[in-house]
């Protein structure tokens, strides 16, 4: 879920952090931090993050027989 209150804090969900490169964000309290730390300033911002994409489902396994009546 991505409104939930027990998030795992990492930086690159926190509200004080904006991107820097690929690998890198800017924080407002700890400046240039890795995108999987975390302070106790954390704020959870749910717009930054984007969550798995669901698994496409495997019809291959499916035979005719199991789309009859």
């Amino acid at each position: 879920m991505l409104f939930q209150k027990s998030i795992e804090p990492r930086c690159a969900y926190c509200t004080r952090s904006a991107p820097l490169d690929d690998d890198s964000l800017l924080c407002a309290k700890k400046g240039v931090v890795s995108p999987g730390g975390h302070c106790r300033a954390f704020q959870y911002d749910p717009f930054k993050r984007v969550p798995p994409r669901p698994v496409a489902p495997d019809f291959s396994k499916l035979k005719d027989e199991d789309f009859t009546l």
